[in-house]
C-alpha cells in the first residue's frame, strides 16, 4: 500500500516525473526555494519508501554528482484513471457473451487471482486466513474490519469503500469477482448481503464459519 506523503515531497517526486534523467539536490532546492538540508530531510523519507533512487552523473570534468531519480513506486504514488477503459472493455465483453457467462468470467478472474495468493493461506486456520485476507483487501484499496454479529456459524466482513464503485454500478457482476476471491483464500462459503452497487452504505460478506 503507497504510503501518505507531505505536500513537499509530493512537489519533489512532480519534479523528478518531469526530469526523468534525474535532478541534484541542489537543482531540486533551487527549484523549489528551500535549504538543501530541508530536501534532504525530505529524501529521508520518500527514499525509505523507495520512491526514488540515488544515480551517479559522470562529469567530463570534476567530481562525479549524485543525482536522484524517481523509481517506478515513485511514478505509480500519482493517481492514475484507468475507470474509463476498464469500462470500455466490460461493455464490449458483456455485448459479446451472455449474462451468466459474463458472471462466470467475473467468478474464474477471482479464483485466478486466489491461486496466486494461495501460498499466503496454506497450513493457516481460519482467523489467520481472515487476518491475511485483511491485509490483501487493504493492499488492493479496500477500508475493510471483520465484525462480530453475534452468530456463532458466520462471520461478517465489512468494506466501508468499492475500488470499483463505478464501474459495478453499471456491471454489478464484478461482485463476483469478490466473492470468487474472498471465498477460494479462505475456503468457506461468502454471501454478499448487502452492496454499495446497489445503493447500500457498505458492503458486508457474511462468511461461513
Amino acid at each position: 500500500m503507497l504510503q501518505k506523503i507531505s505536500s513537499r515531497q509530493h512537489q519533489i517526486l512532480d519534479l523528478l516525473m518531469k526530469n526523468r534523467t534525474g535532478l541534484s539536490i541542489d537543482e531540486i532546492a533551487n527549484a523549489l526555494d528551500i535549504s538543501r538540508t530541508a530536501v534532504q530531510q525530505h529524501f529521508v523519507a520518500i527514499e525509505n519508501e523507495s520512491y526514488i533512487k540515488k544515480n551517479t552523473l559522470n562529469k567530463t570534468a570534476g567530481r562525479p554528482v549524485t543525482i536522484y531519480v524517481i523509481t517506478d513506486k515513485g511514478i505509480n504514488y500519482f493517481p492514475k484513471q484507468y475507470a474509463w477503459f476498464s469500462e470500455l472493455i466490460l461493455s464490449d465483453l458483456q455485448d459479446e457473451i451472455s449474462p451468466e457467462r459474463f458472471r462466470g468470467y467475473m467468478q474464474r478472474l477471482g479464483i485466478r487471482l486466489a491461486e496466486k495468493l494461495r501460498d499466503r493461506f496454506e497450513g493457516k486456520n481460519l482467523e489467520k486466513r481472515l487476518e491475511e485476507l485483511l491485509v490483501i483487501m487493504t493492499d488492493l484499496g479496500y477500508q475493510v474490519e471483520t465484525t462480530d454479529n453475534g452468530d456463532p456459524d458466520h462471520i461478517h466482513m465489512q468494506a466501508h469503500n468499492c475500488v470499483y464503485h463505478d464501474l459495478a454500478q453499471q456491471h454489478q457482476e464484478i461482485c463476483q469477482f469478490d466473492i470468487a476471491l474472498m471465498s477460494n483464500l479462505l475456503d468457506r462459503n461468502v454471501e454478499l448481503l448487502t452492496c454499495m452497487a446497489k445503493g447500500d452504505c457498505t458492503c458486508r460478506f457474511n462468511i461461513k464459519k
